[in-house]
């Protein structure tokens, strides 16, 4: 279980939202929703341990994650708008060194299959710094169908640069992540229909 109590975030001397509490329960889908501007990203950092709240803790299975930070990780798949990639490694290599990464091996015809199913099997081999945004996106969406046991994923706007197959594929795979006990937690701008009840999270009225 994902648990937030009591939550505020700071940018500069900005109060962005205080006293926001939070619980996401194995199989949930939630969607973080509220306007522009309202701290949607900074949320999903603090949630993930990218950031320190002002005030308030973010805990997994009961504890504070700034304190089992390692733990915590090894639990959590986190995709934000940037893809995080190596410019040099090839969209392959780069799926096989983050996967080294967290501890795991992924096999080159696995990360192939991966590839092909967020639309980039043509660009496998390229080195990553000739991807366009969007192609280098797709290949950090790629991870997730690399993290089946992984329990919680945290993603920031995830459809974004898809086309409708890959929209449509991508959602029927965070519903088989539910179904399998998974939780995922994101921002989207998109109405995207999924099986699994959307559990709606609007941070305007949640915050103080």
């Amino acid at each position: 279980m994902l648990e937030v109590t009591e939550l505020a975030c700071l940018r500069g001397d900005r109060l962005l939202f205080a006293d926001v509490n939070l619980t996401v329960s194995p199989g949930e889908l939630v969607r973080i929703g509220g306007p522009n501007g309202v701290g949607k990203t900074s949320l999903l950092r603090l949630l993930c341990g990218l950031s320190l709240p002002e005030h308030g803790a973010v805990r997994w299975h009961g504890r504070r994650i700034d304190r089992h930070r390692d733990a915590f990780h090894q639990d959590m798949l986190y995709l934000g708008h940037s893809a995080a990639l190596n410019d040099l490694l090839s969209p392959i290599e780069n799926l096989r060194f983050a996967a080294a990464t967290h501890g795991r091996d992924a096999h080159e015809a696995t990360c192939e299959a991966a590839l092909e199913r967020i639309g980039l099997s043509l660009q496998r081999d390229l080195p990553a710094k000739v991807l366009s945004q969007g192609q280098r996106r797709r290949v950090g969406l790629a991870r997730l169908y690399l993290s089946e046991d992984v329990p919680l994923w945290i993603l920031d706007e995830p459809f974004v640069a898809l086309d409708v197959d890959a929209v449509r594929d991508l959602a029927e795979w965070l519903d088989a992540h539910c179904a399998r006990g998974g939780m995922v937690v994101m921002t989207t701008h998109q109405d995207v229909p999924f099986r699994t009840a959307v559990r709606l999270f609007d941070l305007a009225e949640a915050a103080c």
